[in-house]
């Protein structure tokens, strides 16, 4: 029989995708399940996460793995999407519904909110938070208790989504300031503690202990170390942040392209609320400044758009290689007829740059910064990496690719608790983007 594989075990809850991975001492990923969920409805009708579901499926995969003869599990811990409570009640139960960050939020509840503690731009500022009803996830405690107070009574904790599927195996309830830092509006990003309506409310009361971010939350099955949790943003900066001592960019990409500055800890500016800019937590507590920009929708809008109108293959994009003299051409004449598809996704590529040298912008303000690294889907994109290396000359951009970010920085978070082993100096892998004068744009 041969010797079972030493692993860490990773639940990396997406708001689509939920999966178990497991990562040897080398963090290389040696399995991987996935599962989406059907959704349910809440009191409203509005679809929410059936978090009953979720909790057996995390408990059952748990056990099947752990009595599993290929690997001896050595840790766990959990990354997942922020802006989302589990409330517990007296026996520590679950409480559904789990309120959907995306359902409306009462109006004249939020307006009560930011009359009653200083006006919209100065919650925003003090808390990094932009308002955003249910996306702020303090705001559904807030409004459990202005709309239900005998149910927010009856809540003995409230644990962000991460620390609650900790919970689901540690049986150890946390807090975590990656999860808090989140958007959230409950944390003073100015006096490094909760913020004072958090306490006026009542709701101080009713969250866990904050407990560091790479502490163990709890033994299971006497001896398996399981971590506090982590807001997945946050989690996937890690590896960088391990890897990279230098000032950097990061510009994750996918739905939406996050540009996150670790370096970054000044306070946002009325401008830059405005311009969707906020403020995470890193796992060590500092602010990271980010913006936002909905490139990749556009994008995915666009070339359904293009494929229609030059009868192309909904993916044909895929195949446009970087044309640099066709992009010269392009972006003196700015003409806004392309007679090709080739010529027309070249447009679609300078336009989204354009702006996302914008919304870089706001978050690197006259920092030094040497490196750009681009992840996600946009990375493996030839033309939005060549049009970024010209929009940014003075620096080194980088396509990086990592599998599972997020995950991976969960269970790097965790290497002391479970892994013997020096980690690893190639966790990223990295191909440069330059932009010669004679092509220069």
């Amino acid at each position: 029989m041969s010797e079972k594989i030493p692993a860490i075990l990773i639940f990396d809850i997406g708001k689509t995708n939920k999966k178990l991975l497991l990562f040897d001492e080398q963090y290389r990923v040696i399995h991987e399940e996935a599962r989406q969920f059907t959704e349910i409805s809440d009191e409203d009708g509005f679809p929410c996460e059936d978090i009953i579901a979720i909790t057996k499926w995390i408990k059952d995969l748990f056990n099947k793995l752990v009595s599993d003869d290929r690997f001896e599990i050595k840790g766990i811990n959990f990354s997942a999407y922020g802006a989302s409570f589990v409330c517990l009640d007296e026996n520590l139960e679950p409480v559904p519904p789990m309120c959907n960050y995306l359902k409306p939020f009462p109006a004249a509840i939020q307006k009560k909110f930011y009359s009653d503690y200083g006006g919209e731009s100065a919650v925003s500022k003090r808390t990094a938070s932009p308002a955003s009803g249910n996306l702020n996830s303090g705001m559904q405690l807030y409004r459990l208790k202005q709309e239900k107070p005998g149910e927010f009574k009856k809540i003995k904790y409230a644990l962000h989504l991460p620390q609650y599927l900790s919970f689901i195996l540690s049986g150890s309830v946390k807090s975590d300031i990656t999860s808090i830092g989140c958007h959230t509006n409950l944390w003073n990003f100015q006096q490094h503690h909760y913020d004072a309506w958090v306490e006026k409310e009542g709701i101080l009361e009713k969250l866990a202990s904050i407990a560091k971010s790479n502490e163990v939350a709890g033994l299971v099955q006497k001896n398996i170390p399981v971590g506090i949790g982590l807001h997945d943003s946050s989690a996937a900066l890690i590896p960088y942040l391990i890897s990279f001592n230098e000032p950097f960019v990061l510009i994750s990409t996918g739905t939406w392209c996050i540009s996150l500055n670790p370096f970054n800890h000044g306070m946002l500016t009325d401008y830059e609320l405005h311009k969707d800019c906020l403020c995470y937590l890193s796992y060590e507590g500092r602010a990271v400044k980010a913006s936002r920009l909905f490139a990749g929708y556009e994008h995915e809008q666009a070339v359904k758009k293009l494929a229609d109108q030059y009868n192309k293959p909904a993916d044909y994009y895929v195949q446009v290689n970087c044309d640099p003299l066709l992009l010269k051409r392009l972006k003196h004449s700015r003409s806004a007829d392309a007679g090709t598809y080739e010529e027309a996704y070249h447009l679609l590529m300078i336009g989204i740059i354009e702006k996302q040298l914008r919304n870089t912008n706001l978050i690197m303000k006259e920092m030094k910064m040497k490196r750009i690294f681009v992840d996600g889907g946009f990375s493996k994109n030839s033309i939005y990496m060549y049009l970024l290396a010209a929009a940014f000359p003075e620096m080194e951009v980088y396509a990086a690719t990592m599998a599972q970010a997020s995950a991976t920085g969960a269970a790097l978070i965790f290497h002391q608790h479970w892994n013997r082993k020096e980690i690893p100096a190639d966790l990223i892998d990295l191909k440069l983007y330059t932009v010669t004068h004679e092509m220069g744009l």
